[in-house]
């Protein structure tokens, strides 16, 4: 079966890194993906990469609705969400180069 992913941008307040406040209230947002996603057993949350004005969560499973259904429920509930915030749902591998993906925005 094919390894489905979800990957999120966050987009931050400056072109580098954010701030310490953003980075923490970050962490925190990924811990509670982490908890979701293991919780409803659609996957795993893979981390995070911070750069560029961005952090990038990635989140790996069987079924990419799945998995972001889960991580969406966390989204939408955390008032901190940054506008411009948006998600890619791979249905494939990743070195798949006919994985179809669909981007949704918040």
């Amino acid at each position: 079966m094919a390894e489905h992913a979800v990957i999120i941008h966050i987009p931050l307040s400056d072109d580098s890194f954010g701030t310490d406040d953003e980075r923490a209230q970050l962490y925190e947002l990924m811990d509670l993906i982490r908890a979701e996603v293991e919780r409803q057993m659609v996957g795993e949350f893979d981390g995070n990469e911070f750069g560029g004005g961005e952090c990038v969560l990635f989140a790996y499973g069987p079924d990419a609705d799945a998995l972001f259904a889960a991580i969406r429920e966390v989204l939408v509930g955390w008032p901190l969400l940054p506008s411009g915030t948006t998600s890619v749902k791979r249905y494939g591998e990743a070195d798949d180069p006919n994985a179809a993906e669909q981007r949704v925005s918040f």
